[in-house]
């Protein structure tokens, strides 16, 4: 994997064989079934406190109890954004085919009724000969971060996702045997272009 750090946050590219964008699509809607295997020594239980919804999982929102490099046990409420309401200047950083953008909107139940965006995550990717070809990004907002907290996120992502490809091909087709969309739900994150005109090219919006 290769880090950069800028102005507006800290980026890890990466890549993976055997991984489809399919299956990263299809996690995303499914987090609970693979959350602990997405980072064993730091991830708790993942619940919905809002399931996503077959086809549509904008808005929905997840809670992520995690411990990191920093010995900070972290309740996360994390949010499934519309790429409509997202600030240009995150916009800037969609490059690729498939993206999902998370915002951290709070560390408990009062995130639900005030949510505040603290910052956003961004995962994308797309398919290569070999397999997938991906960017993760930390970008702070209300709380912006320091170099420093962005090489903890960095060192906790790049397991995340270097996981991916131990685990991913088995559980989704393991999952493939599951027809009811409510238990094993599916949406498609592919988009009509890159950039600040960014939008999901199946997923319904407001806008």
């Amino acid at each position: 994997m290769k880090l950069i750090q800028d102005g507006m946050g800290t980026h890890l590219d990466w890549s993976h064989e055997m991984v489809t964008p399919k299956m990263i699509d299809w996690f995303w809607s499914n987090m609970e079934k693979g959350f602990i295997l997405w980072h064993p020594e730091e991830h708790e239980h993942l619940e919905w406190a809002k399931a996503p919804v077959n086809g549509n999982p904008i808005g929905s929102i997840h809670i992520a109890p995690q411990t990191w490099d920093d010995g900070i046990r972290q309740n996360l409420y994390i949010r499934f954004e519309d790429l409509y309401t997202l600030p240009a200047e995150v916009k800037d950083y969609i490059v690729y085919e498939h993206v999902v953008v998370v915002a951290g909107i709070g560390l408990g139940d009062e995130a639900l009724k005030n949510p505040v965006v603290m910052g956003y995550r961004i995962h994308q990717w797309q398919k290569t000969d070999f397999g997938v070809v991906g960017k993760s990004s930390a970008i702070g907002m209300a709380k912006k971060e320091t170099k420093e907290e962005g090489l903890i996120w960095a060192k906790h992502c790049e397991e995340e996702i270097g996981n991916w490809g131990v685990f991913l091909p088995s559980l989704y087709n393991l999952y493939k045997v599951v027809d009811n969309p409510i238990t094993n739900p599916f949406a498609d994150l592919s988009i009509i272009e890159p950039g600040r005109n960014a939008r999901y090219k199946y997923i319904e919006t407001n806008k």
